[in-house]
């Protein structure tokens, strides 16, 4: 499938800046990944998005929103740039970043296990909870296991996945969310505080864990997660604001903050 006019979207800024993690770069610059349980392929070829094995109605009704290639990116990054010139620079540092709507439980449970994490040690115990627990759909892509599935498990089922001492918390997820005791798609609709404090109730999800859930599962634009690099950056770039005075797109913002700051470590020095 082909898709043409897409513009604002640079697949590596996308889907390997720390918003997911089951996307892998191929030798050609495309990227495979399975989200929504199916397998897909794509690339960029100028304004041109080329998808492999999507149908035209899996495009309208998973992709197009996953992608969220309906909001206007362009516009959002000319309001935000007004707000302070450093977010300026880095709104045009990395235009391509979109934020994904990524499924709310696998969002949770992943960032669940990015707590003290690195990025690629977070894919490795994300890849690994998938293999040993989701359906096959081809070679090694499986597909993400359900919160029912993880929910039935102790902490010692989950020992191949080797997350230490963050299994327990994914359990405890999975529990509240299979069982009902936390509805996602009622949290998606919550003020952002009461949202905030509903993700909290899992064991081991403080602040930053619920503010990525809200972000990247539950695509809450309004929500700036504030990590040891964020809270940096924060400080030394825009000591005079707070994440709310970036308003409904502070999330966006917040990714153009993050990229341009790990990519210039000399402004902390």
């Amino acid at each position: 499938m082909r898709v043409e006019n897409i513009k604002d979207f640079d697949l590596a800024q996308t889907l390997d800046c720390g918003q997911a993690f089951r996307w892998r770069e191929q030798e050609d610059g495309s990227f495979r990944g399975v989200a929504h349980g199916r397998l897909i392929t794509l690339r960029k070829d100028d304004e041109t998005l080329i998808i492999d094995g999507v149908s035209d109605g899996d495009y309208d009704s998973i992709w197009r929103n996953y992608f969220d290639l309906e909001l206007d990116y362009g516009s959002i990054k000319t309001e935000l740039s007004k707000l302070h010139p450093t977010l300026s620079e880095a709104a045009k540092f990395a235009p391509g970043i979109r934020i994904l709507n990524q499924e709310p439980w696998e969002a949770l449970c992943s960032f669940i296990i990015s707590q003290n994490n690195n990025i690629p040690r977070i894919k490795g115990i994300v890849e690994r909870l998938c293999q040993n627990f989701g359906e096959q759909i081809e070679d090694d892509f499986y597909t993400f296991p359900s919160a029912e599935k993880i929910a039935a498990m102790t902490p010692d089922d989950l020992a191949p996945i080797r997350a230490g001492f963050r299994a327990r918390y994914i359990i405890d997820g999975a529990e509240k969310v299979a069982g009902g005791e936390i509805n996602l798609e009622e949290v998606r609709e919550m003020e952002i505080e009461e949202a905030r404090k509903e993700l909290m109730k899992i064991t081991g999800v403080g602040v930053k864990v619920a503010d990525c859930t809200l972000l990247y599962g539950l695509h809450r634009l309004d929500c700036f997660p504030l990590d040891v690099w964020m809270k940096r950056a924060m400080a030394t770039l825009f000591p005079e604001m707070k994440p709310g005075d970036f308003g409904k797109y502070g999330g966006i913002a917040q990714q153009y903050i993050f990229h341009y700051s790990r990519m210039h470590p000399e402004l902390f020095e």
